[in-house]
């Protein structure tokens, strides 16, 4: 499969996807930890692709997502940014609010 195809196929497949360098349990970079730390502490659910293990996707996701550095958080298909800006909303609560819509979006009340 393409790599841009298969980009954008785990993306859409998982509403919460975090490219990271390592693993959740076993991070190979102290940006990757922080990221994954604040998405478990915001008690999401979310699947990652160890970057290291998957050279071609590490080679290929900077330019696919126009974003240069690892870790990079999609949620619902859209890139959420990196380490800075993922720790700066959880600080804020608003990765909170982001988990949530993501894992239980709301469901319209018809009348």
């Amino acid at each position: 499969m393409e790599i841009a195809a298969d980009i954008k196929k785990r993306i859409s497949e998982n509403p919460i996807l975090l490219f990271m360098k390592g693993s959740p349990d076993a991070p190979q970079c102290g940006f990757s930890m922080q990221v994954a730390r604040a998405l478990q502490a915001c008690q999401a659910k979310f699947a990652y692709v160890d970057v290291l293990s998957e050279p071609e996707m590490r080679r290929h996701l900077p330019s696919y997502s126009n974003w240069p550095t690892f870790p990079q958080l999609f949620v619902n298909g859209e890139l959420i940014g990196g380490c800075d800006i993922v720790v700066d909303l959880f600080q804020q609560g608003q990765l909170q609010e982001i988990v949530r819509a993501a894992t239980h979006p709301a469901t319209e009340a018809t009348n």
